[in-house]
């Protein structure tokens, strides 16, 4: 035989399971200390800018017109 459910109390779950998940998202973006949130930019910008440092640039240049 089947399990009996209580349809209220799923649905009352559910949205509470959601609420948390949504609740921890924030907690993750908004608790963060001011200091911490400057040096995680910084951070993000030095590593930025060391990319853009070791970008290889365009190879040899071949010639426009071959010499005949």
């Amino acid at each position: 035989m089947a399990e009996i459910i209580n349809l209220r109390r799923a649905r009352k779950a559910k949205a509470r399971a959601g609420e948390a998940a949504r609740a921890d998202a924030n907690r993750i973006h908004h608790g963060l200390r001011k200091a911490e949130r400057v040096l995680a930019a910084a951070r993000r910008e030095l590593e930025a800018a060391r990319l853009d440092g070791a970008k290889r640039t365009g190879g040899p240049k071949e010639p426009d017109e071959p010499s005949a």
